[in-house]
């Protein structure tokens, strides 16, 4: 808008978007002695104000979300009326919707796991949040969203996840009429919403249950040409296997999904706490870590590959190493030979011959050696296919490893950890100083304190695909206040 539109206390700066019923600008809010702050204004259309039932869920919809002061949770600041018009003041988020994150990000690839867990794993933050509220006077206020949708959730450019629009939102102070309308993308709702039944939490977690779905296979679950067919598809609940459409989705992962969901909402997770406690489990048992950052730096990278395109050309590289790419799972080992005292034996080959048989070893499991030393190396799996079938190579490399050093007279160390790191295209490494962080030192740090041991240590990531052929040593102190749990290979 060239010319700033005065709407009460708010001067409004440009339109963001117009629907059926309402449209959103961006907005800017002045207070004392200069203050400013820039928010958004819901404003509704001229010809819904007449439509008494649309008004009432306006107001519903501000009386829900002014409860929910939750970081991953668009706020609202105020609810009025000017000039005969109804609005909404609300949070300015200023990035994009995961509808559009997901459909620009389509050109470079499949979309990050770690990335797709870490935003389910906000949502859920939020929608438990929002459950589990109570009223003034302790009684629980049934909140349902009824709408979770990629459309819905924003990714800022700082990697925040928020969830907006409680529009069609249920609670308990409604009228039971408005709990019998069935409203709603048909494509993300629950069996239970599309047969009008009573909805609680679960229902959300079942549409969310459908956004991650899509996140990691990039494949619509329910949507199908005409809306009937779509709502049969959602009253079967029918899901293929997302390991069909993307084979590196471990099977405990699979599970997790197929769990959420269920066509019966008693085989689902009981509520959103019990599921985020699952899902963290999972993540930290397979090395999908990610933060606000790596999202923040894919959200950069698919605006700037999607820019690139659309000037017909290739995305820059910025200065310092490369482009970087998103995190990437790894499990790295570290290995050490050592000869034995003089008192007992000599060894029966010279430390590097034992490192060509070594590099024998390490090339027929498919992993890389990204350092070399004289009796040492440090051996990397870039585990595209999943963590279990990485860390299997390793394991199986570890003790043909173990057989070469003793045949050669050797006492081995070997130290195993799985982990996930970024890593740039044109070095083929992390950022500088990788070799003394994340799962490089950890594996070194097992790798050393195996040399008392003489077996194969693992971290309990490890050490749960490789379920029983391993056992634990205990709960071992690393770095300052920090606690892993030690496993050793039986």
């Amino acid at each position: 808008m060239s010319n700033p539109e005065q709407f009460g206390k708010y001067q409004l700066l440009e339109k963001i978007a117009t629907g059926g019923m309402a449209e959103v600008y961006r907005a800017r809010a002045f207070g004392m002695a200069g203050f400013e702050k820039i928010l958004v204004i819901k404003r509704v259309l001229d010809r819904m104000a007449e439509d008494q039932e649309f008004v009432e869920m306006f107001i519903d919809e501000a009386r829900i979300a002014v409860q929910l002061q939750h970081v991953n949770i668009v706020q609202v600041f105020d609810l009025g009326k000017e000039s005969g018009q109804y609005y909404m003041a609300m949070e300015y988020v200023h990035g994009i919707d995961l509808s559009r994150l997901l459909s620009r990000a389509r050109n470079l690839g499949s979309f990050p796991i770690p990335l797709a867990l870490f935003i389910a794993a906000e949502m859920l933050k939020a929608l438990q949040f929002a459950h589990q509220q109570v009223d003034q006077g302790g009684r629980p206020m049934q909140i349902v969203h009824c709408d979770v949708s990629p459309q819905n959730v924003l990714i800022s450019y700082a990697g925040e996840v928020k969830i907006l629009d409680f529009g069609i939102a249920r609670a308990a102070f409604q009228a039971d009429t408005q709990h019998r309308i069935v409203r709603g993308k048909y494509a993300y709702m629950s069996p239970e919403q599309v047969a009008g039944k009573t909805l609680d939490g679960r229902s959300d977690l079942f549409s969310l249950g459908i956004v991650l779905y899509e996140m990691l296979t990039g494949r619509r679950l329910f949507k199908m040409k005409s809306r009937d067919e779509t709502l049969a598809r959602v009253r079967r609940a029918e899901v293929p296997s997302p390991r069909g459409y993307r084979p590196e989705i471990s099977e405990d992962l699979e599970a997790f999904l197929l769990k959420v969901l269920a066509r019966n909402r008693d085989d689902r997770f009981e509520d959103g706490q019990e599921m985020y406690a699952a899902l963290t489990r999972l993540m930290v048992r397979e090395g999908h870590r990610a933060t606000n950052n790596d999202l923040a730096a894919h959200l950069k990278e698919v605006i700037e590959a999607a820019a690139a395109a659309a000037r017909g050309g290739t995305a820059s590289v910025p200065a310092g190493g490369g482009r970087v790419l998103p995190p990437n799972a790894v499990v790295c080992m570290a290995v050490e030979a050592a000869a034995p005292p003089r008192s007992i034996a000599a060894p029966r080959s010279t430390l590097a011959e034992l490192g060509e048989v070594w590099s024998t070893v390490v090339a027929e499991s498919d992993g890389e050696i990204w350092e070399r030393g004289d009796g040492a190396l440090l051996v990397t799996w870039v585990a595209s296919g999943g963590f279990r079938d990485a860390i299997s190579r390793a394991v199986a490399a570890s003790q043909k490893l173990h057989w070469a050093a003793a045949d050669a007279g050797y006492r081995l160390s070997v130290g195993i950890a799985p982990g996930v790191v970024r890593i740039h295209p044109d070095s083929k490494r992390p950022s500088a100083g990788w070799e003394l962080a994340g799962p490089f030192y950890l594996a070194r740090w097992l790798m050393n304190f195996s040399a008392h041991r003489g077996c194969t240590l693992l971290t309990e990531v490890a050490a749960r695909h490789v379920e029983g052929r391993t056992k634990l040593l205990g709960r071992i102190p690393i770095q300052g206040n920090r606690f892993i749990n030690l496993y050793e290979m039986s």
